[in-house]
């Protein structure tokens, strides 16, 4: 996009940001920003999914109770319910880079550390603050690809950068089967704490800002102009005295995370966003049992614990490629068909549950119920910062996944006393079909305020289009 064309983007020398992006086609930076962040996610959830697959081999060699197994597998849940909130609001004050490079180091150091815990009581402290590190970052990186994905692709991008969470947390299963059995538990994170460090430093090299993030707060012309160059080579930012986002409503200026807070009920997102946040939660309660017991639940019912990993791991990989069709399609058709997933998969935790899936409909039933739970799960983490504008949408992703880890951390330590009996794993599952379907009520629900809000933006646009900013002003 030459010069000629980019100065039409606004009035009065004034560039409209959003306009200038959202009429861009999907470009070879954008495909570099996804790719970045979804490795960043693959090692947040390899690091953070590790202890589900070596619980095992802790529990044998530590002798953990069922209260310490709880307190394990939740504290990396709880560190995230702190962290999420903490990082989320850092980077809408100063940026998505580097609360991700801060978090993303201290995520490596961590892991490195906990193979050094030689207790119980030190296994969790180092559980929790690693989970502070992997909550962090979450939300930054979510916000800085809805930030410049173009229309119709930015509910996709957060899925796909989920993606390599789940093929992360995919990967530890396999990880854990090579190393465990012959080096110790130890060495699967001393293995993924010194890989996620390396990263770390690539970040520092290949990592932008969010160019949305910098006009929505007023930052120096300086700071944009190459991040729009990088979208477009031939953009010229000497023709635009300023810049402007016509498609967001102006935030409040105050910066308290009470008032960031209070943005999240502004108009229809009153309503939006407890729904969403029940949603997560309910989601986040049947996901977490599946991840942070699974493979035992699964040894408990009949599996031996290797080809237990293997479901889980396939289960996880399929379900969060499925999630990617899924918001393919939702992006289109709105999101109360993200409620085809937890409606489906309702009925296959109920059938495991209630042991009507004995012989050989037993694993097929399981993997498919994986792959629905993780499809739905991808899916409303898609959505829960879409309809945020850029100067809180990393609250609004934060918040939204604090609300979840009220959930996560509930399943992950309630969980541990299913893991007794055949009869307690199958209750399990049938709670699991219950919460289930509260996440599908939910997604149904949210359809049309949804449609509310996008009706609300569409009109603040065309205010914005009639009424631009004077020259040289930012908003």
């Amino acid at each position: 996009m030459g010069n000629g064309v980019a100065s039409g983007y606004g009035q009065g020398g004034t560039l409209d940001v959003a306009k200038f992006l959202g009429d861009l086609p999907f470009t070879r930076f954008h495909v570099q920003l996804l790719l970045i962040c979804s490795i960043v996610t693959f090692f947040d959830g390899l690091d953070f999914s590790l202890i589900a697959y070596t619980l095992p081999y802790i529990r044998e060699q530590m002798v953990l109770s069922s209260d310490q197994m709880g307190l394990v597998s939740s504290a990396a849940v709880l560190g995230q319910m702190i962290g999420s909130l903490a990082g989320s609001y850092v980077a809408d004050l100063i940026g998505r880079r580097p609360v991700i490079l801060i978090c993303t180091v201290l995520s490596a150091v961590l892991t490195f550390t906990t193979g050094l815990a030689g207790s119980p009581d030190m296994l969790i402290a180092l559980r929790f603050v690693s989970g502070l590190a992997i909550g962090g970052l979450l939300a930054p990186a979510w916000a800085i690809n809805l930030e410049a994905m173009p229309p119709g692709r930015r509910a996709t991008a957060v899925t796909v950068i989920m993606l390599g969470f789940s093929l992360g947390g995919a990967t530890a299963a396999p990880l854990t089967n090579f190393l465990a059995p012959t080096y110790g538990w130890e060495m699967v994170f001393y293995t993924c704490g010194t890989l996620t460090l390396l990263l770390a430093f690539a970040l520092l090299l290949t990592l932008p800002e969010s160019a949305r993030w910098l006009v929505a707060v007023g930052a120096a012309r300086e700071r944009i102009e190459p991040l729009l160059r990088r979208f477009d080579p031939r953009f010229e930012g000497s023709a635009h005295s300023g810049f402007m986002l016509s498609d967001e409503r102006k935030t409040s200026d105050k910066r308290s995370p009470q008032a960031k807070f209070m943005e999240l009920f502004h108009g229809a997102l009153a309503f939006i966003t407890p729904l969403i946040w029940v949603a997560y939660f309910c989601s986040s309660v049947a996901m977490y049992f599946k991840a942070s017991y699974g493979v035992q639940y699964l040894e408990m019912l009949g599996l031996a614990r290797t080809d237990a990993a293997w479901l889980g791991s396939i289960g996880g990989l399929s379900g969060a490629v499925a999630g990617v069709l899924l918001l393919r399609f939702t992006e289109k058709r709105g999101p109360a068909w993200i409620a085809l997933a937890p409606l489906l998969a309702a009925p296959a935790a109920l059938a495991i549950g209630l042991g009507l899936t004995s012989g050989p409909l037993f694993v097929p039933v399981v993997l498919f119920g994986s792959v629905m739970l993780g499809a739905g799960h991808a899916a409303i983490i898609s959505m829960t910062a879409i309809y945020y504008p850029s100067a809180i949408r990393s609250t609004g992703g934060g918040w939204a996944s604090f609300m979840a880890k009220i959930g996560s951390t509930g399943a992950s330590y309630i969980g541990a006393y299913f893991v007794v009996s055949q009869a307690a794993v199958m209750d399990s599952y049938q709670l699991s079909a219950v919460v289930l379907f509260g996440f599908a009520i939910c997604a149904l629900a949210l359809a049309p305020f949804a449609r509310r809000l996008k009706a609300e933006e569409k009109a603040a646009a065309s205010t914005a289009a009639a009424s631009p900013l004077p020259a040289g002003a930012s908003a």
